[in-house]
């Protein structure tokens, strides 16, 4: 066999395994990319397939844990006097749940969707309701009767008695049987409006595609709304129940 020929078969070789390499190379990277079992949202926002799966998984967990929440939520809502707003839309879509996720992920690379998660609070989430002259005392009753039943209060965002922008009364709270995180926000029918006007107005701001002047902009249109929501009397002095004892045993 020549030189030439030997040089020859050796080339062709060579081609066929870095074409092959290439291929593996490509088929590896497809198999991670978002829409081959991934997910794309707008403004660039993506989940690879691996992660997507786990907020599927998790999205089945909150779902199996949500009936035992709402009849913690809804006995409160009944013995406080609350009307339960928006009940229908009490588990956040799977959609939702991914931009969220998406969004915490790009904004913090350092994160791992594990850790997102652990701390996403209103996969399951409730609006309890009160008129002005009721606020107060409904609030505080019925937060009290969800720390009793075993509920731990996680947070506690009051913003009653900010200058400006939202106003009302965010809480989260991890269920006692099943660990899952839900939040329950307490508002009266005008701080819940103009929750629901600014609404859109708060999803643009969060995208990471927003610039630095339209945020400042968005804001300044939601503290234009809230700041025309009455305070409740009282409303900015509530404080988060205090930790229930553990009943010993024996």
């Amino acid at each position: 066999m020549g030189m030439t020929t030997t040089s020859t078969i050796g080339r062709t070789v060579l081609t066929a395994a870095v074409a092959a390499g290439l291929a593996l190379g490509t088929a590896s990277s497809a198999a991670g990319a978002p829409g081959d079992d991934g997910w794309k949202g707008e403004g660039g926002l993506t989940l690879s397939a691996a992660d997507n799966a786990e907020v599927d998984a998790y999205t089945e967990r909150a779902q199996r844990a949500e009936p035992s929440i709402s009849q913690d939520v809804r006995t409160a809502a009944l013995v406080s006097g609350a009307e339960l707003v928006g009940f229908d839309h009490r588990l956040k879509s799977a959609d939702s749940l991914k931009r969220k996720v998406a969004t915490s992920l790009k904004e913090h690379p350092g994160q791992n969707v594990d850790t997102v998660l652990s701390r996403l609070g209103d996969a399951v989430r409730y609006t309890l309701q009160w008129p002005e002259g009721a606020y107060t005392d409904g609030a505080s009753t019925a937060s009290a009767l969800l720390s009793a039943w075993g509920n731990d209060s996680t947070k506690w965002s009051n913003t009653w008695g900010r200058a400006s922008g939202y106003k009302g009364l965010n809480t989260g709270w991890r269920a006692a049987g099943s660990g899952q995180l839900f939040e329950v926000q307490f508002h009266t029918p005008a701080s819940k409006h103009a929750q629901e006007v600014t609404h859109r107005l708060y999803e643009e701001q969060r995208l990471p595609s927003t610039t630095p002047a339209r945020q400042a902009e968005l804001q300044a249109q939601q503290d234009a709304v809230f700041a025309a929501v009455p305070v409740p009397p009282g409303a900015d002095r509530l404080t988060q129940p205090a930790p229930q004892p553990v009943p010993a045993l024996g």
